[in-house]
C-alpha cells in the first residue's frame, strides 16, 4: 500500500457538464482515487455510468478508477470495464453466487478485486470473498442514490470485517461508502476502514471540490 489510508472521489456528485474540471480539481487538492459507481436500474433503481465513462475518466486523470459495480450479471461486463481503464472492479455478493470465481476473473483481467456487502446482507455473506479480494467495500446507505444519510449501524459492521481481515493476516483495503463527510469518516476510521468513498461532501461542499477534498484530508 502506497498510503495508509486513501480518500476516493465519487463523481456520482460531480457536475457532468465540466467532468474534466471536476476531477482535475479532486486531484490536485489530493483525492487518491477517483470512484464511479456503475447502476443498472435492476440492482439498484437508478441508472448512471457504463464503460464509456470510465473510458473518458482513464483519459482526464492517472489517478486509479475505484469502478463499483451495482449492476446484476456483473461477470458480463467486467472485461468491458477492464478495457475501459479501471483499476479495481468490485462487485456485490448480493449478485454474485460465485462470489470467489468473480474475482478471480476480475484479477485476470489485470483490475484489483473487491467484494460489496449491502446495508441488510449479513457479515457473514462476505466471509468467502475475504482470502481473494484485494478490496471490501461495506456501504453505509442503500446503494442506488448519492446524498443519502449515514447509517450509524455500519459502525459495528467495519469493526467485525476488520477483524477477520486481520485474523487472516489480509492486506485487503476496508472501503466504506455512503454518507461519508467530515463527522463520519473519523467513527469509520477508528472502526478499521482505510479507504473512504465521498461524493456530496466533496463535490456538493460549500467552498467547491478542493475544499472537500481538504477537509476531509485533514481526518487522514
Amino acid at each position: 500500500m502506497m498510503n495508509k489510508h486513501v480518500l476516493a472521489t465519487s463523481i456520482l456528485s460531480a457536475d457532468f457538464s465540466r467532468l474534466g474540471e471536476e476531477i482535475k480539481t479532486v486531484e490536485a487538492a489530493g483525492a487518491d482515487w477517483i470512484h464511479v459507481d456503475v447502476m443498472d436500474g435492476h440492482f439498484v433503481p437508478n441508472i448512471t455510468m457504463g464503460p464509456f465513462i470510465v473510458q473518458t475518466c482513464r483519459r482526464i486523470t492517472n489517478l486509479p478508477l475505484d469502478v463499483h459495480l451495482m449492476i446484476e450479471n456483473p461477470e458480463r461486463y467486467i472485461e468491458a470495464f477492464a478495457k475501459a481503464g479501471a483499476t479495481n472492479l468490485t462487485v456485490h455478493v448480493e449478485t454474485c453466487p460465485n462470489i470467489v470465481g468473480t474475482l478471480k476473473k476480475i484479477k485476470v483481467l489485470g483490475c484489483k478485486a473487491g467484494a460489496v456487502l449491502n446495508p441488510e446482507t449479513p457479515v457473514g455473506a462476505i466471509q468467502p470473498a475475504l482470502m481473494e479480494a484485494d478490496l471490501i467495500l461495506v456501504m453505509s446507505v442503500h446503494p442506488g442514490y448519492s446524498g443519502q444519510s449515514f447509517i450509524p449501524e455500519s459502525i459495528a459492521r467495519v469493526s467485525e470485517i476488520r477483524k477477520k481481515l486481520d485474523a487472516l493476516r489480509s492486506s485487503a483495503w476496508l472501503e466504506v461508502d455512503g454518507g461519508i463527510d467530515v463527522e463520519t469518516l473519523p467513527k469509520m476510521k477508528d472502526a478499521g476502514a482505510t479507504a473512504f468513498v465521498s461524493a456530496t461532501a466533496v463535490f456538493k461542499h460549500p467552498q467547491g471540490p478542493a475544499a472537500g477534498v481538504r477537509a476531509l484530508r485533514a481526518l487522514l
